[in-house]
């Protein structure tokens, strides 16, 4: 039997004779609020509410207390290889944080179309919902961008790896700064996330909101950079800022036996065909405490020469995400 839950009525216990029933049916029922409402459903266990977020908004006179600048960045682009794809649209915000994570204030917004040399792809059309309309003449004010992202002491990007190189591919205002990827440096399982798409993350935490667009997923995931997430006192923010301070290495296994390579595949290896300016060969990034351990691993199964010397560079916020 299905069951229905009626938010509209009293919980007066009905009149038992019917005698009374005319006056109860003109009695008007009270009206909730939306916030009885949200509660009512919760209480039940079998809801859970997405709120719609709402952008901050942007203050001119940020807050003392927040020393740092941080700026979220989104690129949406005609394709994935930043040496011959282009960007078709940037998305910045600017704000106040401290070094324990807390978020102060929004104290800058940029988000700009730009006309490709060449016709957006459908395929991406229906990604991000640019259309070639839509780009027609517009082109990206880099003054404008400039003025947020220079003041920046961190650039956050959900996939730096894909961002900085497109980035760094359009202006130079984006050498030389410090990034972090909120993908790769936020252990989101621990926080009881379920995946690291936006789209999880921000359904998790809350909230809804209408993806895709370069700016509003800027904010989104700002309101998910400052939630708990399961560890108290200690926020997402908190956890990428201390892995942008922290360095790490990255060992090219150059010279590595060919039979041998899908154990380094498994272990986590990737291939540079050395295109990139990279050694050719298999490699991997690490935390810098594990540096020796990943010598010893190598010296005895991989080279089996206790001698071996693997080139290692180490790396900071300032070198990671490069192309």
């Amino acid at each position: 039997m299905t069951q229905q839950f009626d938010l509209f009525v009293s919980k007066e216990t009905a009149p038992a004779k019917a005698a009374d029933s005319s006056a109860i049916k003109h009695r008007p029922s009270p009206v909730l609020s939306e916030a009885d409402m949200v509660r009512q459903l919760q209480e039940t266990g079998r809801y859970r509410i997405l709120k719609m977020l709402e952008p901050r908004s942007v203050t001119a006179a940020a807050r003392p207390g927040f020393p740092l600048r941080g700026v979220i960045l989104d690129t949406e682009t005609t394709g994935l290889n930043h040496r011959k794809d282009e960007i078709i649209e940037i998305g910045t915000i600017a704000f106040t944080f401290d070094e324990a994570g807390n978020i102060g204030d929004v104290i800058g917004v940029y988000g700009g179309l730009q006309q490709p040399s060449i016709s957006i792809p459908p395929e991406i059309t229906r990604l991000t919902g640019i259309t070639d309309d839509m780009v027609a003449g517009q082109m990206i004010d880099v003054d404008q961008l400039r003025a947020v992202v220079e003041p920046a002491d961190l650039v956050i990007a959900h996939n730096a790896g894909f961002d900085r190189p497109f980035c760094e591919a359009f202006s130079p205002i984006f050498a030389g700064k410090a990034w972090a990827c909120s993908v790769s440096e936020i252990d989101w399982a621990s926080r009881g996330f379920e995946g690291t798409k936006l789209g999880y993350l921000i359904g998790q935490a809350g909230y809804f909101h209408e993806g895709h667009r370069a700016v509003d997923d800027c904010f989104a995931l700002l309101e998910v950079l400052a939630q708990g997430g399961g560890q108290p006192g200690r926020t997402p923010l908190a956890e990428l800022y201390e892995a942008s301070q922290r360095s790490r290495v990255r060992i090219f296994a150059v010279n590595s036996p060919f039979d041998l390579k899908d154990h380094l595949k498994a272990r986590g290896y990737r291939w540079s065909d050395g295109s990139d300016g990279r050694p050719k060969s298999w490699w991997i990034e690490l935390a810098e405490d594990a540096l020796d351990n990943e010598l010893r691993y190598l010296r005895s199964e991989i080279y089996r020469w206790d001698e071996a010397d693997p080139p290692v560079r180490r790396l900071t916020a300032f070198d990671r995400f490069k192309a």
